[in-house]
C-alpha cells in the first residue's frame, strides 16, 4: 500500500514573490484572523507549500488546526497528513488518525483512504483489516484509485475478505482506467500469467507500457525485459537499454543489474565495462545478490578492478548470506584455497553444501568429491554417490561418469553391492556427451561383457571416440583391435598408428605391442606407416 497522499491536495510551485502574491496573502490572512475556516485552510496551504510566502510548517499546522477544528474536511485531512509525516510537529499517527476520521466521516475520500491505510498498517491504531477494508471501500466507491487498487490487492490475497480474483480484477480495472500505474502494472502481470483471466501477452504488454509511460519503475523493467529477450515484442536491445535505464535511474536494482549485463556484453550497445561495473555496484549497494556475486567475481579475477581477494570474499559473503547459490560456491572455493579468507576446508564444505542444497551443479559435484575423499567432511561413499547423482541428474557428464564409477564399487552401490548394469547406463549418458573417460569405460565394458552383452563393434566405436580425444589406453586398445581384426577389419597400418600415439603418450605396453605389429608388416607398409606416424 502506498504512503499517504501528499499534503495540500494539489501541487503548486513554491514562490517568495511577495509583489505578485502579497495582496492575496494579506486579504486571506485578514479573513483567517476573523475566523473564516476556508481562509484559514487557504493560509495553511500557502505556508505548507511556500506559495506566496516562505514555507513554514509550524504556521501551516496552526492554521490547518484552526480550520480543522471548525469542521472543514479538507483542513482535517491536511492536518492529519502533516501529523502523520511529522511536519511542523513530532509525528503522531494517532492524532493523524483522529483528524482523518473526522474528515472521512464527512465523506472526504482522500481521508478515507489514509484512514484505511493506518488501519492496514497498524500505525497510531491497532491493525484492523476490517476497518481498512471498510474505509478503502468508502473511498473506492467515490473513485479514489489508490483505494480501488488496495481493495484489488485485498481481494486478490484474501486479506479480510474471501479471496476473489474476479473482484480483484474489477477493482484493478477501475483504478487502471483512471491511469493509476500500480493497477495498470497489476493487470499486466495477471494477463501475462493468466491469473484469473485468459492469458493475453499482447494485452499484458499494453498495460506494462501504460504504467511504464507514467514512470512506474517495475513496469519499465518488465517492458525492458520483453524487448531484451524478444518475448511478445521484437527483440530490440536499444529499447531494452532505454527502459532499463529509466527504471535504473529510479533505483530499480534488477534493472540496474540487467543494464550492467548489457553494457558488459555489448548487446546492442557499445561494450562499456566501466559503465557495466558502475551499474553492478549500484545494484549491489541496494542488496541485489546477483550483482554482489558479480562484483565478487570481478575482484577475484581483477576484471575492471585491481585483483583483491579480500574484497571478493566480502561481496561473495554478502550474496551468500542472501542464499545466492553461486556466491556460496565461490566463497567455498576461496576458503578452500585460503584466498582473502582463512584456509578452512570445513567452511568451504559448509558453503558448498548450502549451494548444493539449492541445486548448484558444481557445488553438488565438488561436495561429492569431498565426501568421497573426506576433505572437510566425514568420508562417506553413500553421501558421495548421493551428490554425484544430484549433479548427474542435471546432465553433468563428469558426475554421470563418477556415478558409474561408484556403482562399480561394492561400497557405494545399492544395498552395499556393485551394480554393473546401472553403472553402464550412467557411463553411456556421459559418453554420449563426449566424456572421454566414460567413452573408454563403455568401450571396455563392451569388450569384456561387464554390465552389457559383449559387442566388439560397439567396443571399437567407443574406444575410437575416446582415442580421438587423446585417451592413451583407448588408443592402445584400438591398436590391439585393428591388429587382431576384432570388431573391425584387420588393418596393421591403423594398428601401428594408434599404438604409436599411445606409446608417445608414455603407455609402456603400447611400445612393446608396437614392435610385435611392426614385425608382422611388410617393409613397404611399415615404412609407409612410419612416415604417416611421423607426419602426424
Amino acid at each position: 500500500m502506498p504512503p499517504p497522499i501528499a499534503s495540500g491536495g494539489s501541487s503548486a510551485a513554491a514562490s517568495t514573490d511577495h509583489g505578485l502574491h502579497g495582496a492575496h496573502f494579506l486579504r486571506l490572512k485578514d479573513q483567517a484572523e476573523r475566523g473564516d475556516p476556508a481562509a484559514q485552510h487557504g493560509l495553511g496551504f500557502m505556508y505548507a507549500n511556500g506559495q506566496g510566502v516562505a514555507r513554514n510548517d509550524a504556521l501551516a499546522l496552526a492554521w490547518y488546526r484552526m480550520a480543522a477544528s471548525a469542521g472543514l474536511a479538507q483542513a482535517q485531512y491536511n492536518l492529519g497528513v502533516m501529523l502523520q509525516k511529522g511536519q511542523g510537529a513530532a509525528a503522531d499517527p494517532a492524532q493523524a488518525g483522529h483528524w482523518y476520521r473526522l474528515a472521512a466521516e464527512q465523506g472526504y475520500a482522500p481521508a478515507q483512504y489514509n484512514l484505511g491505510w493506518l488501519h492496514a498498517k497498524g500505525q497510531g491504531t491497532p491493525a484492523d483489516v476490517q476497518q481498512a477494508l471498510f474505509w478503502f471501500g468508502r473511498a473506492a466507491e467515490q473513485g479514489d484509485p489508490g483505494a480501488q487498487h488496495n481493495l484489488g490487492m485485498m481481494y486478490e490475497s484474501g486479506k479480510g475478505v474471501a479471496q476473489d480474483a474476479v473482484r480483484a480484477l474489477d477493482w484493478y480495472g477501475r483504478a487502471a482506467g483512471q491511469g493509476y500505474a500500480r493497477s495498470q502494472f497489476a493487470l499486466a502481470l495477471r494477463y501475462d500469467g493468466g491469473q484469473g483471466v485468459a492469458r493475453d501477452p499482447a494485452l499484458a504488454t499494453d498495460w506494462f507500457r501504460k504504467a511504464a509511460d507514467q514512470g512506474y519503475a517495475p513496469a519499465q523493467f518488465n517492458l525492458a525485459l520483453r524487448y531484451d529477450k524478444g518475448q511478445h515484442l521484437p527483440q530490440d536491445s536499444g529499447q531494452a537499454v532505454l527502459w532499463y535505464g529509466r527504471a535504473a535511474e529510479q533505483g530499480h536494482a534488477s534493472a540496474q543489474f540487467n543494464l550492467a549485463l548489457i553494457h558488459d556484453g555489448g548487446q546492442g550497445v557499445a561494450r562499456d565495462p566501466a559503465l557495466a561495473l558502475a551499474w553492478f555496484r549500484k545494484a549491489a549497494d541496494q542488496g541485489h545478490a546477483g550483482a554482489r556475486n558479480n562484483l565478487g567475481l570481478r575482484y577475484e579475477h581483477g576484471q575492471g578492478v585491481p585483483q583483491d581477494h579480500v574484497q571478493a570474499a566480502h561481496w561473495y559473503r554478502l550474496a551468500a548470506e542472501q542464499d545466492f547459490a553461486a556466491a556460496q560456491y565461490h566463497l567455498g572455493l576461496l576458503h578452500e584455497a585460503g584466498l582473502g579468507v582463512a584456509r578452512d576446508a570445513a567452511a568451504a564444505a559448509a558453503w558448498q553444501r548450502r549451494a548444493a542444497e539449492q541445486g548448484h551443479l558444481r557445488a553438488q559435484f565438488d561436495l561429492a568429491l569431498r565426501c568421497e575423499s573426506g576433505n572437510g567432511v566425514p568420508q562417506d561413499a553413500r553421501q558421495a554417490l548421493h551428490w554425484y547423482r544430484k549433479a548427474a541428474d542435471q546432465d553433468y557428464a563428469p558426475a554421470q561418469y563418477m556415478v558409474g564409477q561408484m556403482l562399480d564399487r561394492a561400497d557405494a552401490g545399492p544395498g552395499g553391492a556393485a551394480d554393473a548394469r546401472q553403472a553402464s547406463g550412467w557411463y553411456r549418458k556421459a559418453a554420449e556427451q563426449g566424456h572421454a573417460l566414460a567413452q573408454f569405460a563403455l568401450g571396455l565394458r563392451y569388450d569384456s561383457a561387464r554390465g552389457v552383452e559383449r559387442d566388439y563393434q560397439a567396443a571399437h566405436a567407443w574406444y575410437l571416440c575416446a582415442a580421438r580425444q587423446g585417451h592413451a589406453r583407448a588408443q592402445y586398445n584400438l591398436g590391439v583391435m585393428y591388429a587382431a581384426g576384432q570388431g573391425v577389419a584387420a588393418d596393421l597400418a591403423e594398428a601401428y598408428a594408434w599404438l604409436q600415439r599411445a606409446a608417445g603418450a608414455g603407455l609402456a605396453p603400447a611400445a612393446a605391442y608396437l614392435q610385435r605389429v611392426a614385425a608382422r608388416m611388410e617393409p613397404a607398409l611399415l615404412e609407409q606407416a612410419q612416415r604417416q606416424a611421423g607426419a602426424a
